[in-house]
């Protein structure tokens, strides 16, 4: 099945982790779960992915701290401290079993909003010759220029919106 992680854009905390069990991409007025601008991926995570798009974008090296999050659900203060907090949690734990939410920084959303999209392409190009995407066949249908051209124009529009953005992270 794979990890899912879920790029959207909120005002604040509070709005980004309401319902924090449901999809991003899925909304249901009638129970609540707001309508997100989100872009669905599937392996594209924040810390290494993602990071090596932020990387590229700003002709730097990757680094593991490159892409700073910080972790919003399920509550760090509520995380298991012990072995023996990790073994006693139920099977269903958000903690064991997910999802999670992290928002992104500020820099991540300003390097990917200043991307000029005339270097779009030669991005999209660098980006699908990393290692994670190895197992992947040739980029031939445009899939990933697609994606990064997504993921500049969610940034743009947090940032016009005065908003950050956040990843629903499921596995």
């Amino acid at each position: 099945m794979g990890v899912f992680y879920e790029y959207y854009r909120a005002p604040d905390r509070v709005a980004a982790t309401v319902h924090p069990e449901h999809s991003r991409v899925i909304a249901d007025a009638s129970r609540g779960v707001p309508v997100f601008d989100v872009v669905e991926t599937k392996w594209i995570d924040p810390m290494v992915v993602l990071g090596k798009l932020v990387a590229f974008a700003c002709e730097v090296g990757w680094s593991v701290d490159l892409v700073e999050t910080e972790d919003l659900y399920p509550p760090p203060e509520g995380a298991p401290r012990s072995d023996e907090e990790w073994d006693a949690l139920p099977e269903d734990s958000p903690y064991v079993d997910g999802p999670g939410i992290a928002e992104l920084s500020v820099k991540v959303r300003d390097v990917l909003a200043d991307v000029d999209d005339a270097r779009l392409p030669a991005l999209a190009e660098q980006w699908a010759a990393i290692e994670e995407f190895s197992h992947f066949t040739d980029d031939d249908d445009g899939y990933m220029l697609s994606l990064i051209k997504d993921l500049v124009g969610l940034a743009r529009r947090a940032r016009e919106s005065d908003q950050l953005l956040y990843c629903w992270m499921c596995w």
